[in-house]
């Protein structure tokens, strides 16, 4: 199906088809998500994993950015997936950059992006999610990914994380501070040691008991990356999402601009913080950056992750994508006489 819809949707220009995406995927109703669930299927129970103390049924998260206000947030269990976070979301609610500001690279399987965080805010959102969870448990982690304000000073920053903290923490099971986007000016600042501590402090006293990921650029050195996990770890953060987009345009043929890269050519330099990170805390680490088959899964896995997300891949692979990597994951596992896939993680 989506290998006929995939000419339409390019023909069309990225920030379109996404936008024109997720508003068919809102509309939809039980029924077709039922139709989804059964097409699709939940993961085989060998494939589950603990993260942070959450039980995902899947090893592979939808990360944040596909779906920053939680259009479809009914929609993305039913395609297979582990866990899904939705955002970033902002204090305030921001229109984000100029257009263009969605790029895809299809020869390379990747995307650039410098969207700047456009979302309705996450009073909007702490509104969506109150509807949501109004219906019954959500059947996977919910994640909320927290940016901040472009109109926020960089000296208010703390506040404006804390806020929108304490707006959704009781409506998700995790949150996740985005401090790495490239694509708000100043933004990565965030990752120095004084702002970092006590941003994630102040997320984390307002966090309701969920945990805090601390989610890190690929671009910092590792002396850096040392320093912010560090930081983390200190000021109370329960987990690391390596990596964000990176400014860096390894084997790209062909460039938009200013921008994070995300995608296929991210992958080597992803996996390589992933190892680096995982070797260096006790903190749960999820994986981001190119995945796109089960091999990546378990590669990320064995360089230390506990879990996996991914975004671009989705793009260029459609909405089968997570069944056939649960799919090949569990053929993998036979082929390899391993029982579940956590034994990958221990």
């Amino acid at each position: 199906m989506y290998a006929l819809a995939r000419p339409i949707l390019f023909s069309l220009a990225p920030e379109t088809a996404h936008n024109l995406t997720l508003g068919l995927l809102s509309a939809t109703g039980p029924l077709a998500r039922g139709i989804a669930r059964g097409v699709y299927r939940a993961p085989n129970p060998r494939l589950q994993l603990t993260v942070a103390g959450l039980t995902w049924p899947g090893p592979v998260g939808l990360a944040a950015g596909l779906d920053k206000n939680g259009a479809a947030l009914p929609f993305w269990p039913a395609l297979g997936f582990g866990a899904v976070e939705v955002g970033t979301v902002t204090a305030h609610p921001q229109p984000g950059n100029p257009k263009p500001r969605m790029f895809r690279l299809p020869a390379e399987k990747a995307l650039i992006n410098r969207m700047g965080f456009n979302n309705h805010g996450s009073a909007a959102l702490a509104e969506k999610l109150t509807a949501l969870r109004g219906k019954g448990a959500y059947p996977v982690p919910l994640g909320v990914n927290l940016g901040k304000s472009k109109v926020t000073p960089l000296d208010e920053a703390v506040e404006d994380y804390a806020v929108s903290a304490e707006r959704v923490a009781r409506l998700a099971d995790y949150l996740v501070i985005n401090v790495s986007s490239p694509n708000t000016p100043g933004l990565r600042s965030l990752q120095g040691a004084d702002t970092l501590g006590a941003i994630v402090e102040a997320v984390v006293q307002r966090s309701e008991g969920r945990p805090v990921f601390v989610k890190l650029a690929p671009d910092l050195t590792f002396e850096a990356l040392d320093e912010a996990v560090a930081v983390a770890e200190d000021s109370g953060a329960q987990g690391i999402i390596a990596t964000n987009t990176t400014i860096e345009r390894p084997r790209v043929t062909e460039d938009f601009g200013p921008g994070g890269l995300s995608g296929a050519p991210l992958r080597p330099r992803a996996l390589e913080v992933v190892r680096h990170v995982a070797a260096h805390t006790t903190l749960p680490v999820i994986a981001v950056g190119g995945i796109s088959t089960a091999i990546h899964v378990i590669e990320a896995l064995e360089a230390g992750a506990k879990a996996v997300q991914l975004y671009s891949a989705m793009v260029f692979g459609g909405p089968g994508l997570i069944a056939q990597i649960n799919r090949d994951l569990i053929t993998l596992l036979d082929a390899r006489g391993v029982a579940r896939l956590a034994d990958l993680c221990a």
